[in-house]
């Protein structure tokens, strides 16, 4: 069985994966280290080798992500963008993620709200969204 909270921050990964940059200069820019709550960005990521990490107890503010060109990292997760099709400030994409006991196949939709905002949608479920924002230096 897995612990519940190591699925919320598999599900808060594989969401990251939607908005994984793919390199093309009109692409929404994304990667950095992304949380929901904005004033949590000290008590979940921190710096390790000049690249951003997670601190040991990030999970209980929230945790967070980090993305990285197609890569998109998690505490408990890794997933690499498999496919991405954007529309002006919303993101698609289908990508291929990995835990220490499972592989998927997560497809996911985001819009950008600013430079340092976005939104993960969840189509046929209208009004329900999650908003996660880029914490600055890390």
């Amino acid at each position: 069985m897995v612990c519940p909270r190591k699925l919320g921050t598999l599900a808060g990964l594989l969401f990251a994966s939607v908005v994984a940059t793919a390199g093309r200069a009109d692409a929404v820019d994304l990667n950095g280290a992304w949380v929901g709550d904005a004033d949590q960005c000290d008590k979940v990521f921190t710096r390790q080798g000049g690249k951003p990490g997670f601190t040991e107890m990030s999970d209980v503010y929230g945790g967070g992500f980090i993305i990285d060109g197609d890569q998109i990292i998690g505490k408990f997760a890794h997933c690499r963008i498999k496919s991405r099709k954007e529309s002006g400030p919303s993101v698609n994409l289908i990508a291929g993620c990995a835990t220490d006991i499972m592989l998927s196949s997560v497809q996911f939709s985001v819009k950008e709200l600013d430079a340092n905002s976005i939104v993960r949608l969840f189509p046929g479920m209208d009004g329900m969204e999650i908003t996660y924002h880029r914490c600055p230096n890390r």
